[in-house]
Order: C-alpha cells, then sequence, then structure tokens
C-alpha cells in the first residue's frame, strides 16, 4: 500500500515540561547545535570534534583515562559494549542490585553466559559496602558491575572504597551512571571505577541516542587483549589480540577505541548530530561549572521532596541514599495514579513518571534533572500536582508545598 504524503503533518509535538525520570527536555543550546551541518566522518574537522569530546567529557566523569568518547546508541548501548568486552564466558561477575537497573545488569550478563552472583539489598535501600567486600570476597568475581543512581527506585549507591575492593581482589569494576552524570558527583578515577557509562537525556539535558563512557588503561588492556578486526578493514599496523573474540561486532569495544584513536579505525561511520549534542551538553555543563550544577541538582531534589511531604505524600526510600535528582512519591491508598498523571499532561502539559515491577502503580517518579532542575519548573510541578489531587477528591494542605519547596531550595 502506498501512503499519501498529504496525511501526514509535520512534525509538531506538544511543548510539554518532563518532570519524570528521564528523558528530560533538552537544552535550547544542544538543539541548536544538532542542526549543524553533516560532516563526513573523517573530515578534520569532525575528528577535531571528536577529540574535543573526549577532552570535554574527562572532566564530566571525574578522570584522566586517555579512553573517553561516545557509544553510538541509547545508555544502554554503552551498558551492552562494556559488559560484552570486559566479560568471557564463564567469568564471574558480581552485581550490586537495588533495583530494576541492577536487574538489567543480571539479564545482559545471563545472555553473555557469565556465572552470576548478586548482592542485594531491598527496593529503596542501598548495598552496604561491607555486605559488597564480603560477596566479593566469597565469589572471586572477575567484574563487580553496578549501578550509581537506579531511577527506578529513586537510590544512589555509595561507591567509594569499591575500587580499591575490586583491585586486591583482582577485579574490574563496572559503573553505569546513566541517571546521575551531569547532576552528581561521577568520581571514575577516585573511586577506581575501570569502566563507567551514561546518557545524555537525564542530568547532561540532551537527548537519547549517544552514550557517554570511560575506560581505564587497565581495562583497555584486557578489552584489546581482546581485538580481532573484522576482516575487510584489518590493517597492517593493528594487530589481533589473542583472548577470545568479543561476540559483538557492533558494540566491540576494542574496535570502537581503535575508530577513536589516532588510528581511525573505520569500525562505523559516527552519529554526527549526536556528537554534535553530546559535544554542547558537557560544553554547558562545564560551563556553569560541575560543582554549580551538582548544588543545582541537590536544591531541586531537595525542594521536590519538601514540597511532597508538605502535600501530605510520602516521600519513598531512604532519605541518606536519595538520588538528588529523582524522587519517589507515594500513591496515597486509593488513588488512581493514572489518571493523576493523565490530569497534568492534559491540564498543565506536565509528564511526571510512573514505575515498574513492584512498586508499579504505588510510587510517582518526580524528575528535576539538567535543564529541569529550576526552581520555578518544581513549582509549577508541585502546583499541578496539588491541583489535580484536589481535583480528584484527595484532601491537600492547600498553597502548602510551593513555599516549602522554596524554603528547602533556599536551605539547601
Amino acid at each position: 500500500m502506498t501512503l499519501d504524503p498529504t496525511l501526514f503533518g509535520e512534525i509538531d509535538p506538544p511543548q510539554r515540561l518532563l518532570m519524570g525520570p528521564g528523558p528530560v527536555n533538552a537544552h535550547p543550546r544542544v538543539l541548536r547545535a544538532m542542526s549543524a551541518d553533516l560532516l563526513g566522518q573523517f573530515d578534520p574537522e569532525m575528528t577535531g570534534f571528536m577529540n574535543q569530546v573526549m577532552a570535554l567529557y574527562r572532566p564530566v566523569f571525574g578522570t584522566a583515562n586517555q579512553w573517553t568518547m561516545l557509544i553510538d546508541g541509547t545508555a544502554r548501548a554503552a551498558i551492552e559494549a562494556s559488559l560484552v568486552s570486559l566479560v568471557e564466558p564463564g567469568d564471574t561477575v558480581l552485581v550490586v542490585n537495588f533495583g530494576r537497573f541492577g536487574l538489567l545488569l543480571t539479564e545482559i550478563l545471563t545472555r553473555l553466559g557469565a556465572k552470576i552472583e548478586a548482592v542485594s539489598a531491598p527496593w529503596g535501600e542501598v548495598v552496604p559496602l561491607e555486605a559488597i567486600a564480603e560477596a566479593i570476597e566469597k565469589s572471586g568475581p572477575k567484574v563487580v558491575a553496578t549501578v550509581h543512581g537506579d531511577t527506578s527506585t529513586t537510590m544512589a549507591q555509595p561507591l567509594e572504597g569499591l575500587g580499591d575492593l575490586c583491585k586486591a581482589a583482582g577485579a574490574y569494576l563496572y559503573v553505569d551512571a546513566c541517571a546521575t552524570l551531569g547532576g552528581m558527583e561521577i568520581a571514575a578515577d577516585r573511586w577506581g571505577a575501570d569502566v563507567v557509562t551514561g546518557g545524555l537525556q537525564k542530568c547532561l539535558g540532551g537527548p537519547s541516542g549517544s552514550a557517554p563512557i570511560t575506560i581505564s588503561d587497565r581495562a583497555a588492556e584486557r578489552i584489546f587483549a581482546r581485538r580481532h578486526v573484522e576482516q575487510g578493514i584489518r590493517r597492517a599496523d593493528i594487530s589481533d589480540g589473542a583472548g577470545p573474540r568479543i561476540p559483538s561486532n557492533y558494540f566491540d569495544l576494542a574496535m570502537i577505541m581503535d575508530y577513536w584513536s589516532e588510528k581511525r579505525l573505520n569500525h562505523h561511520t559516527e552519529a554526527t548530530s549526536m556528537l554534535y549534542a553530546a559535544r554542547e551538553c558537557a560544553r554547558v555543563a562545564l560551563g556553569e561549572g560541575l560543582e554549580a550544577r551538582f548544588a543545582r541538582h541537590r536544591k531541586a531534589g531537595a525542594a521536590m521532596t519538601a514540597g511532597g511531604r508538605a502535600m501530605g505524600l510520602t516521600v519513598y526510600g531512604d532519605d541518606a541514599h536519595r538520588m538528588t535528582n529523582v524522587t519517589g512519591v507515594c500513591i496515597p491508598a486509593g488513588l488512581d495514579g493514572e489518571a493523576i498523571r493523565t490530569a497534568m499532561r492534559a491540564h498543565f502539559e506536565i509528564e511526571i513518571g510512573t514505575a515498574f515491577g513492584p512498586l508499579q502503580g504505588k510510587i510517582w517518579r518526580l524528575g528535576a534533572m539538567g535543564y529541569n532542575a529550576m526552581k520555578h519548573k518544581v513549582l509549577l510541578t508541585l502546583a499541578a500536582l496539588e491541583a489535580c489531587l484536589t481535583a480528584e477528591g484527595h484532601a491537600v494542605p492547600l498553597g502548602a508545598a510551593v513555599p516549602a519547596a522554596i524554603a528547602a531550595w533556599e536551605a539547601a
């Protein structure tokens, strides 16, 4: 069947305020950068931009790693690239599991044929370092894999000292920092993390589709030991490693790293507009100053939490380990959570998040990150939530949320 193109109009989405767990509204500078002209992948201007991206993301990750670059794809692409390139079939991997995305690591590792051990905490809590140390000693893993901030539970796992435990055990440390990169401190070198990955669509204020990654020299050695360059692009100056072939071509970090290096191995065609976006995300973050940016996210999270509590709502999870950029709020008993979300969109053009798994239908997730971690956007969200709750017949202290949020913002 041939479709008449006049049936479809120009894309003109509603101007929604995205105050869920991500994606969020992209920074206007990022959208402008994406409209720049395309370049050939090995144009000197293009490879210059690639080198700039590598330099820009080192401070964002808190690292001096040479191998700091982008994976073309959503944040999950970088997770898969990391695990498929680090983990060999039969390797023992210890997963630090405290939410949906710890379970995702387990899912990916199962497909890779890893032997999986887990050290877990109930949803709404984090795993104590002592429990991780005990699990490392017991299981002797080749890799320890953890999420930093798990948006499913709104908890942030403390990572100080974990890298030292891993190195002492001869293990590599992988960290998924998709939800926190650019909004909470990421200290790859201080933590002793070997691979850390992120995404643009949350605290960095960009679109989903490009995934920053940083790789330690120690991890790079392991990855290059598995290098097997595909037949059609073999070169005399790039030799294969002695280790087993990485079982994914697209997510083969050895070839991707050679693509980003001065070797410029023709592994794939870089997603030019997404590289422009990632470059501008980092420029915006560094231009603001990372400490100022982290403080802004702390203020936004504190304001959202205080406003929710001022409405008489229960804030989900452990206050001591709460992410600064996503707040879980328990849906009052007898209330249809989806009806409130629908009303927020219909009346105010504001989107808040639902939840997964055991928390589905039990909490809303209110995000304030990146370009949306602003006082007025938090206040608009809380005021709209108050109005929608009231319209559904749920009694709240009228007018209490916004003043409480303002006070919390100023105090944080």
